[in-house]
């Protein structure tokens, strides 16, 4: 495993506890859609870092179905919820 890996998946980490805190603490549910949506672009940035590092494109499917789902979600929940999101 290389440095800039290590350094990737550490700040990948940070990111996904910060938005694991908003998740839980969040004072509107807006605030939490938006947290379910970062978790899901890390792990998206995660996979995407294992691919580039190992060379193993396998995974390339698993991040179209993430990011057409994390699009469809955060749509329909802004969709959903009224101006203000209380």
């Amino acid at each position: 495993m290389t440095t800039v890996y290590a350094v990737t998946l550490a700040l990948l980490g940070l990111g996904a506890v910060a938005a694991l805190y908003r998740l839980g603490r969040g004072p509107t549910t807006l605030d939490r859609a938006v947290s379910v949506d970062v978790i899901t672009s890390l792990a998206m940035c995660g996979a995407g870092a294992y691919a580039a590092v190992y060379g193993d494109y396998s995974d390339v499917p698993v991040l179209l179905v993430l990011s057409l789902l994390g699009f469809v979600g955060t749509v329909s929940l802004a969709r959903y919820f009224p101006e203000g999101g209380q």
